[in-house]
């Protein structure tokens, strides 16, 4: 009996996972890659400097996780390459905060630039692996496609600046921990709902 019951779940959320870029052609692809790519763009522009480091506060993080979670990790990383093109074309997709153009990608900020597409396909991999689309593997995932994100950012920042790890800490990881425990939340609990949306719509 209990067997028999708990049968049907299993597709449906198959079904509603990656429901965005599954069973899309590839021109559909591109379309959700691209759309994802703004999104990113324009979290990325919700910035606020701090003083005392290079490196601005921004949104662009649960951007990278929520379309992870959402996409999958095929189409969730080439709309984060896609969003790399972009900024190094010259469009204004970066943070507004430093170097312009493509010299942006390649300043202080460059190694949580360049981290982005593996952070969003290690975020859609592992809630694959994980479990369902509950939040709590979401959670996971996004916690730990996270500290991918900051540890790029703080490795990179020491090879530009050759300081002491004391200093690469205080400048490039501790500033952003309470933001981005916040920021994987916020990604997990927007995943989450939007796939039991996605069901609901879906058996109606």
């Amino acid at each position: 009996m209990n067997s028999a019951s708990a049968a049907p779940s299993a597709p449906a959320d198959r079904l509603t996972a990656d429901r965005f870029s599954a069973g899309r052609s590839l021109a559909g692809r591109f379309i959700v890659a691209f759309s994802g790519s703004l999104l990113v763009a324009i979290c990325a522009h919700i910035a606020v400097p701090l003083w005392f480091t290079p490196v601005p506060v921004t949104l662009q993080t649960f951007a990278v996780l929520l379309l992870g979670l959402i996409l999958g990790p095929a189409t969730a990383a080439a709309s984060l390459v896609l969003y790399l093109i972009e900024g190094m074309a010259g469009l204004p997709v970066f943070a507004p905060v430093g170097t312009i153009a493509f010299l942006h990608i390649f300043g202080p900020t460059g190694g949580y630039l360049f981290s982005y597409p593996a952070a969003a396909a290690l975020t859609g991999w592992l809630r694959r692996r994980i479990g369902s689309g509950g939040f709590t593997p979401s959670l996971v995932a996004a916690a730990a496609a996270s500290v991918l994100v900051l540890l790029s950012g703080a490795a990179w920042f020491s090879i530009l600046t050759h300081q002491s790890a004391i200093t690469v800490f205080a400048l490039t990881v501790a500033p952003f921990l309470p933001g981005d425990i916040l920021k994987v939340i916020a990604a997990a609990g927007a995943a989450t709902g939007l796939r039991r949306l996605r069901a609901q719509n879906a058996n109606r």
